[in-house]
C-alpha cells in the first residue's frame, strides 16, 4: 500500500533516535538543532504476534511480516511557516504523508539543549499545531481567492465550496486543527484537494527518560491534561532505552532488559501498530509450507481487492476466497481441522476482509 506515516515534532526531541529503533535504514543523530535537512525514510515491519503463532503451526521456510513506511521529518521551530529553521521544507514533507506521529520531548537533559531554552511539552505541542494551522490557513485563503473567480463566472457548486472554506478559515483563525471541525464528510471531500496538514490523523508520543518508561512523569501528565477530550492516542516511549534494546543480540537479553524496565514489550512496537491503525490499515494472512505472510490492505477492502494486493492476476481472475478465522486456526491446529469442523468459509468477490483473516485465493486467468 502506498501509504506513509510521518514522525514530526520540534527539533532536538529524539525523533530520529526513535526512528532508528524501528527502521532498517539508520539515520544520523545530533545534539545540534537543525542538523538534519532532509527526511529519513524507512520500511518498517509491523509487530504482529499472530504471524508468529501461525508460523509455529505451519513451520514455513519463510516468514514475511506486513510493513508500513515511516518518514522521519526534520525538526520544526517556531516560525517555520515563515522560513525559520528549515522552514517550509518541514511543512512540505508533512503534506506528503497520510498520518502523523507527533513526538513531544518529555525529558530533562542539560546536555541536550532545547531550541526554546526550556523543556515545556505543552508549549512545544502548541508551536507545532500553530505552524501547521498557519500553513493550512494560507492554503485555504488561496483557494478562497480562486473560488471567488469561479463564483463570478457562475461555476456550479462554487458558492457551496466558499461556505465550507469560510468555516475552515474561521476555525484556523481560532487556533484549531481541521480534524476537530464539526463538518460533514461530504463537505470535507469538497475541499479534500487541499490536503490540509491538520486534517491528518495523529498519535502523540511522549519521549521520556529511562526511569519514566513504564509510568510516565510530570511532563507526560501535562500533555495528557492538554489533550484531554481530543479523542487521540497518547503513547509513552523512552527513546534512549529503546535504542539500547535494539542493540541487544538475543531475544532473552531483550526480554530481561524489558522486564527490568517494567515493560511488557518495546514501546516502539505500540507506536508502529498505532501508525498502522492511523493509516486505516489491517492485515490478512496467507499460509503454506513455503511461506507464512501478512498482507497489508485498507480496512473495508473486498476479497477481490485483497487478492489484487497479492498479484494483479489474482484479482483479474478471482473466483472465490477460502477464509479461515485466525482464532479457529489456532484453536483447531491446522487447515484440515478447520475444514473438518465446517469453519472454512467460501466467500465471493464482495466479501469484506476482516483483520486477521487467513485466506487462500482461487483464480483462473
Amino acid at each position: 500500500m502506498a501509504l506513509r506515516c510521518g514522525i514530526i515534532g520540534i527539533t532536538n526531541i529524539g525523533k530520529t533516535t526513535i526512528f532508528n529503533c524501528i527502521s532498517k535504514n539508520k539515520a544520523s543523530t545530533s545534539n545540534y538543532a537543525f542538523s538534519a535537512a532532509t527526511s529519513n525514510r524507512g520500511i518498517v515491519d509491523v509487530p504482529d504476534n499472530r504471524l508468529f503463532d501461525i508460523a509455529k503451526l505451519v513451520k514455513p521456510d519463510k516468514l514475511t511480516p506486513a510493513t508500513v513506511e515511516i518518514v522521519d521529518i526534520p525538526g520544526l521551530a517556531k516560525g517555520a511557516s515563515q522560513g525559520e529553521g528549515i522552514g517550509n521544507k518541514f511543512l512540505d514533507d508533512i503534506q506528503q504523508v497520510d498520518a502523523m506521529i507527533h513526538v513531544i520531548r518529555c525529558f530533562d537533559d542539560e546536555n541536550l539543549p532545547h531550541v526554546e531554552g526550556s523543556v515545556d511539552p505543552v508549549r512545544d505541542l502548541e508551536i507545532v499545531d500553530l505552524e501547521l494551522q498557519i500553513k493550512d490557513l494560507e492554503m485555504v485563503e488561496r483557494k478562497i481567492q480562486r473560488t471567488e473567480k469561479l463564483i463570478k463566472v457562475g461555476e456550479k457548486e462554487a458558492k457551496k465550496v466558499m461556505e465550507i472554506l469560510e468555516r475552515y478559515k474561521d476555525h484556523f483563525e481560532n487556533f484549531q486543527n481541521a480534524r476537530t471541525l464539526d463538518i460533514s464528510e461530504d463537505d470535507r471531500k469538497m475541499v479534500a484537494d487541499l490536503y490540509l496538514l491538520t486534517e491528518k490523523p495523529v498519535v502523540y508520543v511522549c519521549n521520556v527518560d529511562d526511569a519514566s518508561a513504564s509510568g510516565g512523569n510530570h511532563h507526560v501528565a501535562r500533555v495528557r491534561e492538554a489533550l484531554e477530550g481530543k479523542n487521540t492516542e497518547i503513547l509513552v516511549i523512552a527513546g534512549e532505552l529503546e535504542a539500547e534494546i535494539t542493540e541487544l543480540e538475543t531475544e532473552e537479553e531483550r526480554n530481561e532488559f524489558l522486564e527490568d524496565a517494567g515493560l511488557a514489550e518495546p514501546g516502539v512496537n505500540k507506536m508502529i501498530r498505532a501508525a498502522y491503525d492511523l493509516l486505516n490499515l489491517q492485515a490478512f494472512f496467507t499460509e503454506g509450507p513455503k511461506e507464512v505472510r501478512a498482507w497489508t490492505i485498507k480496512k473495508g477492502m473486498t476479497a477481490k481487492q485483497a487478492a489484487g494486493v497479492i498479484h494483479s492476476d489474482l484479482e483479474r481472475g478471482f473466483i472465490r476466497a477460502e477464509v479461515m478465522k485466525y482464532k479457529d486456526f489456532m484453536e483447531l491446529g491446522s487447515e484440515h481441522a478447520v475444514k473438518e469442523a465446517g469453519k472454512m468459509k467460501l466467500e465471493g468477490k464482495d466479501y469484506i476482509v476482516q483483520d486477521g483473516d487467513i485466506m487462500f485465493i482461487r483464480f483462473n486467468v
